[in-house]
């Protein structure tokens, strides 16, 4: 009998990904890729700098062109799956208009926005930033001279504050802690990010949260819990996704924190398989996480369609994500939650550092300002010599990782 072929759920980098890979490996089968969203599978990057900021189009971060499918036999189908048949190896389509067999299941169902529960939060002018049409509703509104509200100043907020200051918008920010990322970095580091929006107009509302939207038809004010009336023109939440589980949850797949999966990408069920935001992976450095980074959705894209091919070898990258604010370039390497040790080499005041996580002497992970290259491609940087470290169950003597004139390659032989 005829394989059935693989279906992907989930549009985005990780399914489109995953789909090319498949035609690499030499996959001639039926290849599915079923999303919602118009546009082929891109990285979302660019929505939050460039392509907001009118410099680029995103046309250049699509995965392949739409030819390409054609012209590799995949099926590109824009309809939101129903619900999944694990008995007849089959998606159901809204309605049950349509059924198609598979052989082999990826979900890559990605995330959604996380949504603020308050008073006026569904008004005209209150926005959130995931889909093209997302960015495409906030350049609209962000004219130079025109006020805005940036609530949550995690990755997705602190790009779109840069990015409106950028084009002239005075912007507003209300955040929790010290400062920009300071809930992902730590607040030293959270500190020096606050120095810099400042620096560039940045108004921070710091130990604050937003409790309501007032405005007739239209956003026009943000309420604080700390009692501040914000005036505004238009508002950006940034509060973070949630990972999208309902249909794994619904089919009997194991949901915790996301779809769990193995070293491998493997659900608990048979032919099923899990990337992308949504999946909450077996790591072999860092235990169960679940990364909502542009290269995790990438790179386990493709791990989860060798995976499905047969390939044996475990999911283990390091994890790395990057941000652009200002010209300040922020990279990251590895993935640490909590630790009990900040390390610097180099100087947080003069905003040029590397900044080291551990725990129990153990490095977690890497941060970089304005220093230590691309830990992926940049052989001669920092960050990449720092890799090298990460998850060494022999502890790394603090002093030489703050000594300048130790070699990184030196602390990881």
């Amino acid at each position: 009998m005829a394989s059935a072929g693989i279906v992907i759920i989930g549009a985005g980098m990780c399914g489109g990904n995953a789909a090319a890979t498949l035609r690499e490996e030499g996959y001639s089968e039926r290849v599915v890729l079923i999303g919602d969203e118009p546009t082929p599978p891109f990285g979302r990057p660019p929505l939050s700098k460039t392509y907001l900021r009118g410099e680029e189009d995103w046309t250049a971060w699509m995965v392949k062109s739409p030819d390409w499918y054609e012209q590799n036999t995949v099926e590109r189908v824009q309809e939101r799956v129903d619900s999944i048949d694990l008995q007849a190896r089959e998606v159901v389509f809204e309605g049950s208009r349509q059924r198609i067999a598979y052989d082999r299941l990826l979900l890559a169902t990605g995330g959604r926005n996380r949504r603020l529960s308050i008073p006026g939060a569904t008004l005209p002018g209150v926005l959130g930033l995931r889909t093209l049409a997302d960015c495409d509703a906030i350049k609209a509104l962000a004219v130079p001279g025109s006020r805005a509200v940036v609530v949550g100043m995690g990755f997705i907020g602190s790009e779109v504050a840069a990015s409106l200051r950028q084009k002239g918008v005075s912007v507003t920010a209300v955040l929790g802690g010290v400062g920009p990322l300071a809930g992902v970095l730590g607040d030293e580091v959270g500190s020096v990010m606050a120095g810099i929006h400042r620096d560039k107009g940045v108004e921070l509302l710091l130990d604050d949260r937003v409790v309501a939207f007032t405005g007739d038809g239209h956003v026009e004010n943000v309420v604080t819990g700390r009692g501040l009336t914000v005036p505004c023109d238009f508002a950006v939440t940034g509060i973070g996704i949630e990972p999208s589980v309902e249909l794994a949850d619904q089919s009997g797949v194991t949901v915790d924190n996301g779809i769990i999966v193995d070293e491998r990408c493997r659900t608990n069920i048979a032919g099923v398989y899990g990337a992308g935001d949504v999946a909450n992976h077996l790591h072999p450095v860092f235990g169960r996480l679940r990364v909502e980074h542009f290269n995790n959705a990438e790179r386990q894209g493709r791990a989860a369609a060798r995976s499905m091919l047969g390939s044996t070898e475990p999911y283990a990258d390091l994890h790395s994500f990057w941000s652009d604010q200002y010209g300040h370039a922020l990279e990251y390497v590895g993935h640490a939650q909590s630790w009990d040790t900040f390390v610097v080499r180099g100087s947080l005041e003069e905003r040029r550092f590397l900044g080291f996580y551990l725990e129990q002497g153990r490095v977690l992970a890497v941060v970089g300002l304005n220093r230590g290259g691309d830990p992926e491609l940049d052989e001669g940087g920092e960050l990449f010599a720092a890799k090298a470290l990460i998850g060494k169950h022999l502890g790394v003597p603090l002093a030489s990782l703050e000594d300048e004139t130790t070699d990184l390659r030196s602390l990881g032989a």
